[in-house]
């Protein structure tokens, strides 16, 4: 009963003095707002380089690829060795490295082909060699039609699946299944003794599928959407005239499982080129989320120190005003007092209207934050403009934290009023003016 009747002359007194109430909740309603805005935004930002590292093909990828040069006494070198990597070396670490799930061979021209469809409608683009793991592995659903099969790599098949971007530019509305398009070996040149653009050798292929959508990397710039994607035979057999594989993406099945299947593709390269491996380079997926989270952690530090200056601030308020209020209410508190109310019983009163003041500046902070983060998110696409949206991640942990800590102010700061107020004697209360 003691609680519950304090509680109620907390929320008399708070009516009583709305405006001032509502002044000394600001400080704490400032804090709580802009620390769950930033961190919305912040955590979006980790959000959007996740979905991006998602799209190509997620943290427990790594990559090998043909190095030209290599670092030698402190220089970088031209790298001499007559040893590449081809798919015989792809079908080798598929069989020899249990830590593998799958393995993604690619030869490809990002952009600036030539791509036509049959009515002359044509568009620039980007073609990429793969085998038939690539759709898993990087796991693209397919819009229509199929993907490329082993038997199309066996075959060196002239089929190609197409992204998203090039079958609307190409055919629109239209299904592109079964028709044939010429794709270009090279991107576009000048030819100097004619003083015009031209294209180097096309070759014709017919459509058997098409990706959806999956959007642009931020790492790298390029859409995946504008590619066509053509058997890895295909593409060294029409386009490259060789069978070297400059480029194979490879997925072990955990993020944990990456440094020994590391040590496993190098053990099989090592056995299949003549005991070397420092003619290729690895790359780890999971490098940029380590760092990513390191990022991550400092900006919260940050942000947290700067909410702990605001709800600081804030406290000070609040102490400031229940002082106020304890001065202004010494004959009530003398009046009490000569009525039996026990030094507890108004220790608790001014307490509980401490933490009220912080409660309520609380909720009304954790509302305003959240949509101060959909804005700042909506004007941060505008200002970033490589992505199509920014989210705003609003984490419950950040909520429990301000809203706790914002408690704890109430308490610390509202300590001292409470204890000043319980220690009054009721005779020199009552004396007061």
């Amino acid at each position: 009963m003691r609680i519950v009747e304090a509680l109620s002359i907390s929320i008399a007194a708070l009516r009583s003095n709305k405006l001032r109430s509502l002044l000394t909740m600001l400080g704490i309603i400032i804090g709580i707002a802009s620390v769950l805005a930033m961190i919305a935004i912040g955590d979006g930002a980790q959000e959007i380089v996740r979905q991006d590292i998602q799209k190509l093909g997620g943290a427990n990828q790594f990559i090998i690829y043909q190095q030209q040069f290599k670092r030698v006494n402190n220089r970088w070198v031209r790298s001499r060795s007559s040893e590449y990597l081809k798919y015989e070396d792809v079908l080798a670490m598929e069989a020899e490295c249990p830590s593998l799930k799958a393995v993604a061979p690619q030869v490809w021209n990002r952009s600036g082909v030539l791509i036509q469809a049959p009515g002359g409608t044509e568009t620039r683009a980007g073609w990429n060699g793969v085998d038939a793991n690539y759709k898993t592995a990087m796991e693209w659903d397919l819009k229509e039609g199929r993907f490329i099969t082993d038997e199309d790599v066996e075959n060196g098949a002239k089929i190609c699946v197409l992204g998203n971007e090039i079958a609307i530019a190409l055919f629109g509305d239209k299904s592109p299944l079964g028709q044939e398009v010429k794709i270009a070996r090279h991107s576009e040149y000048y030819n100097w003794r004619h003083r015009k653009k031209g294209v180097r050798f096309t070759e014709r292929f017919k459509v058997v599928g098409t990706l959806m959508p999956r959007g642009r990397s931020l790492k790298f710039g390029w859409s995946f959407d504008n590619s066509a994607f053509i058997p890895i035979s295909t593409v060294q057999r029409r386009f490259t005239g060789n069978d070297h594989i400059k480029y194979i993406s490879i997925y072990a099945h955990t993020v944990e499982d990456i440094p020994k299947a590391i040590e496993e593709v190098k053990t099989v390269i090592r056995k299949r080129h003549k005991n070397q491996d420092d003619f290729i380079s690895i790359w780890e997926m999971r490098a940029g989320m380590v760092q990513l989270d390191k990022i991550g952690r400092i900006i919260k530090i940050t942000l947290g120190s700067i909410a702990g200056f605001s709800l600081l601030v804030g406290g000070i308020g609040i102490m400031n005003m229940m002082l106020v209020a304890v001065n202004e209410r010494t004959r009530e508190i003398g009046l009490r007092k000569a009525l039996g109310a026990k030094p507890l019983d108004i220790l608790l009163q001014f307490l509980i209207e401490s933490v009220m003041i912080c409660g309520v500046g609380s909720a009304i902070g954790i509302v305003l934050g959240i949509f101060a983060g959909e804005g700042m998110a909506i004007l941060a696409v505008k200002i970033v403009k490589i992505v199509p949206e920014w989210p705003a991640v609003i984490s419950l942990q950040w909520v429990l934290i301000s809203v706790s800590f914002s408690v704890v102010i109430g308490i610390s700061f509202g300590l001292y009023p409470a204890i000043k107020a319980s220690s009054l004697l009721p005779i020199e209360a009552l004396r007061a003016e």
